[in-house]
């Protein structure tokens, strides 16, 4: 038997006995002990596999480029991280733009803002739609990340991510959503068309906000794994998944505004299911990476 074979046996059997993700863990864990973080190949495995949760900070925070490659140098990179994350919000504090009774998120948007050079001259201006965003994933990310200073630092970069690097994608995607919808179910994209809904989804909130708000933060980290790493192609098939889990419903409904109010919020109780089947589906349409340890 070859290892490869091997390994495939393996993976089936713990998955048969309740142990799905053993090898995973494994190969992950070797990942993690090179001197070097392999960036490459910490990409592709977070593009095949869920992060396990004891490592998903370190991972997204290597991949974000919060961390550098090298171990030896996190100890100290992390500590000018806390230094900087302590002089803004003294900052912030000082000018009494925050004080004890602003929310943690806003803190956090007060912070980006002012690195950012882009601190309103009051804390009562109102919030710009880039603002909604922050917030939406800063919320979310607080329930994922328990550190203060981990996750604004994540947050900002995963803001960052999705301005710089997927900038010219993200108005691509309601398009590919379509391409792709009208693949797995022509007939749920036409009553989407006859109803005029299409123009009306909630887009923002599934590719702008990458579903937080949407999807409770156990499924969404599982999503987000795929956007850290490289793929922000992934929002489309869950939200092609979405339509396809709940089409019953979405046929019985006649109108864009009542389709558009049921997606922005969906059951949660749903919520795994569409996930794993919105990660099969990219897998089908896209491919699978190939990851050697």
């Amino acid at each position: 038997m070859t290892e490869d074979s091997q390994r495939n046996f393996r993976s089936v059997y713990y998955e048969k006995v309740g142990f799905r993700g053993v090898e995973e863990k494994k190969s992950l864990e070797i990942l993690l002990k090179d001197d070097r973080l392999d960036i490459e190949k910490l990409c592709t495995f977070s593009q095949r596999f869920p992060l396990p949760s004891m490592y998903r900070a370190l991972v997204w925070k290597v991949l974000l480029g919060i961390l550098p490659p090298h171990h030896e140098s996190h100890a100290q990179v992390m500590m000018y991280r806390k230094e900087q994350y302590s002089d803004v919000l003294h900052a912030l504090e000082v000018i009494r733009f925050i004080s004890d009774a602003t929310p943690q998120v806003e803190v956090y948007l007060y912070m980006h803002r002012l690195e950012s050079g882009k601190l309103p001259r009051s804390p009562s201006f109102p919030l710009e739609p880039e603002d909604e965003v922050f917030l939406a994933i800063a919320k979310a990310m607080e329930e994922m990340v328990e550190d203060s200073v981990d996750c604004y630092w994540i947050t900002r970069c995963f803001v960052n991510q999705l301005n710089s690097k997927y900038r010219d994608t993200l108005p691509q995607l309601p398009k590919a959503f379509e391409q792709y919808l009208n693949l797995e179910d022509s007939r749920l994209l036409s009553h989407l068309k006859a109803c005029c809904a299409v123009s009306t989804l909630p887009y923002e909130l599934w590719f702008k906000k990458c579903f937080a708000g949407c999807l409770p933060e156990s499924s969404l980290q599982r999503i987000w794994d795929k956007v850290v790493s490289g793929s922000c192609k992934i929002l489309v098939f869950v939200a092609v998944e979405i339509l396809l889990t709940f089409k019953i419903k979405v046929m019985a409904l006649n109108s864009a505004e009542k389709i558009t109010k049921f997606l922005e919020n969906i059951p949660q109780d749903s919520s795994d299911a569409i996930v794993s089947k919105a990660i099969d589906l990219w897998h089908k349409h896209c491919g699978t990476p190939v990851h050697s340890s």
